[in-house]
């Protein structure tokens, strides 16, 4: 069995209007300015408290104590008003499945607003594991959190793949001894892409990468 974990924000989805939308309306709430889609992005990938502390650090304050929780509150409400697959994320899925890939989302968004996010895409099914920022008792970088989202799919390291387009994806795939995939189509910026094993510039180069590395 081989086993390929996705990341999800700027791997399978386009998911910063939406995250961006439920910051602003949560810094709106405060009377604080409002922050660009980019910005933003730059923010997206080590999870829920960590985008909060930036967002308010960036228009110059800090969050109080129940902005973290109200954001995920409206987040999980609006989850897919914006959000959608990249192109080519579903026939990349499918191709995978042909092939006999079992897969996995590894992501530091909470587990709940991940399933939301995926089933409102329709593309939930398609998983065998989704584990969250919130599902074991570290999230990525820490290999923690990889390893038990593949053991959750049934799956061992040895026979496994990351993608993802954040250095927490590749640090996260070395702790544990899995190559790591960079997704060269979503919000990484330079330099995330070392310590990667490939780097694929598109959805189908990905699903011929991921067999080259790890044949059937």
């Amino acid at each position: 069995m081989r086993t390929l974990a996705f990341d999800l924000d700027g791997t399978l989805t386009d998911s910063v209007p939406d995250i961006a939308a439920a910051v602003n309306r949560t810094l709106a709430a405060r009377g604080l300015p409002a922050l660009s889609e980019p910005e933003i992005a730059a923010m997206v990938g080590d999870g829920l408290h960590p985008l909060i502390q930036r967002a308010f650090a960036a228009v110059g304050s800090t969050p109080d104590a129940t902005a973290a929780q109200e954001y995920l509150a409206d987040y999980e409400s609006r989850v897919a008003e914006e959000t959608r697959l990249y192109p080519g994320v579903q026939d990349a899925l499918d191709n995978l499945r042909d092939a006999g890939w079992t897969l996995a989302v590894c992501t530091n968004k909470p587990e709940r607003a991940a399933r939301l996010l995926l089933e409102a895409l329709g593309v939930a099914d398609r998983f065998a594991a989704i584990g969250g920022g919130d599902s074991f008792s570290a999230h990525k970088p820490n290999p923690i959190h990889l390893r038990g989202t593949i053991e959750a799919a049934g799956g061992t390291p040895e026979r496994s793949l990351m993608v993802g387009d954040h250095t927490n994806d590749v640090l996260a795939a070395a702790g544990c001894g899995v190559r790591a995939i960079f997704a060269g189509w979503g919000y990484g910026r330079p330099g995330m892409e070392q310590g990667a094993t490939a780097i694929a510039p598109n959805l189908p180069a990905l699903v011929e990468i991921a067999g080259q590395l790890l044949p059937a």
